[in-house]
């Protein structure tokens, strides 16, 4: 094994471990049923009166209906019943060789990254790798309206109304248009998977050209995850295994638990 191969292979292992020693957070309440329309007539009230636009809210919310597929899902979350050999050993093998190859067509960047937010271009790729197979699996569910069923469900209803306002805000800003907007069934966006609060807080646009892109720009995916770390105190030059603080920070990585 490589240096290269060997450090990634460090790097993904200790991702995985942290993903899953952060347990999802299940509400005790039973969740009901209500009025999807009014209560979208009143979440759209509200963003109005936190300063999103008419336009922002006209096209984001156009024809927004629930989603019983996200519910499903977001009751059965099975990667939690895995242990760490059965989900690293699923995981981590088969994107050694491809994360290596990353390493190398990003070098430089990943150097500049490095020196910018003090992550190393392994964790980054480790990420990467994990989060959606550096970008070939990031999602087909349409973000506003998962954000919208989950938000209009009890279970968390509060964290995704937040989010929902967020995602409003990246349409409002220029990032995205609505059509955009797709990635996991839990609102994750781009290719390490972030939630809309997360982008508008870390997104960079490292490459300069005007556009805050984390679903086709590899520098921009790159450097606002390593932006992200460093918000959550990533400490340079320090060791990022289980007990370390920068273990700490990367399960923090888990974006929707």
């Amino acid at each position: 094994m490589t240096s290269t191969i060997s450090r990634l292979a460090l790097a993904a292992f200790a991702l995985s471990a942290s993903i899953l020693s952060a347990q999802p957070a299940f509400a005790a309440v039973a969740c009901g049923s209500g009025n999807f329309d009014a209560w979208l007539a009143e979440f759209k009230t509200e963003a109005a009166a936190k300063g999103i636009s008419q336009q922002a809210i006209a096209s984001g919310l156009a024809g927004v209906t629930p989603d019983q597929n996200v519910l499903n899902r977001d009751r059965s979350q099975k990667v939690f019943a895995q242990s760490f050999e059965e989900f690293s050993g699923r995981m981590v093998p088969p994107r050694l060789e491809r994360g290596s190859n990353r390493m190398k067509q990003y070098g430089s960047v990943l150097s500049r990254i490095e020196q910018a937010y003090g992550v190393p271009g392994e964790v980054l790729v480790a990420i990467w790798g994990l989060e959606t197979d550096f970008g070939v699996n990031t999602g087909k569910f349409a973000t506003i309206r998962s954000l919208a069923t989950l938000a209009h469900d009890c279970r968390r209803s509060e964290q995704f109304r937040a989010e929902l306002m967020d995602a409003l805000r990246i349409v409002q800003r220029g990032d995205l248009a609505p059509a955009e907007m797709k990635g996991a069934w839990a609102g994750e966006l781009g290719q390490t998977q972030f939630m809309p609060s997360s982008w508008m807080k870390y997104a960079v646009d490292f490459d300069g050209n005007g556009k805050r892109d984390l679903l086709h720009n590899a520098p921009d995916v790159l450097a606002s995850t390593a932006n992200y770390l460093a918000g959550y105190g990533w400490q340079k030059g320090k060791d990022w295994q289980p007990g370390s603080p920068n273990f700490e920070v990367l399960k923090q990585i888990d974006l929707i638990n």
